[in-house]
């Protein structure tokens, strides 16, 4: 591991821990050229599926983008971001588990939609009616008639 403060290539790992969440392992390094001390995480590499949009181009999966539609949709709303974090990690799951080279994003738009269901229906109705392009009020009231139920 290369020292981020000296570049020097030759650092010694002084501790090992597992991270609290236990998804990745922390190791605290210290550099023989400059004797400065740093952190590493080390996390499994998975390769998510490649998501192919609607007009056919292909994007590499980014958890940013998904995170960003949770924000949007629960802007201004009791949830916590446990539970969001939480919902990222079940639909990131799903899509490791399909064992699927490529995904649409139409299928990743209908796992946002069923999490927000789950965990608030006004964040639900929020992003249903943008992702599924309301073109007039009777589709929105039918949404909100379906969720009432």
């Amino acid at each position: 591991m290369k020292c981020p403060f000296c570049s020097h290539q030759d650092t010694q790992v002084v501790e090992t821990r597992v991270s609290e969440d236990g998804d990745c392992i922390r190791r605290r390094r210290r550099c023989s050229a400059c004797e400065k001390r740093f952190t590493t995480y080390e996390r499994p590499e998975v390769s998510f599926p490649v998501v192919v949009k609607k007009d056919g181009r292909r994007t590499e999966y980014a958890r940013t983008k998904l995170l960003g539609s949770f924000s949007i949709a629960l802007r201004k709303r009791r949830v916590s971001t446990a539970q969001i974090d939480a919902a990222i990690e079940s639909i990131e799951e799903l899509l490791l588990n399909l064992g699927q080279r490529e995904i649409a994003s139409s299928s990743i738009g209908e796992l946002v939609m069923r999490a927000l269901q789950k965990l608030d229906k006004v964040a639900y109705i929020r992003y249903a009616s943008v992702y599924r392009s309301f073109e007039d009020i009777d589709e929105f009231k039918t949404l909100v008639d379906q969720v009432r139920q």
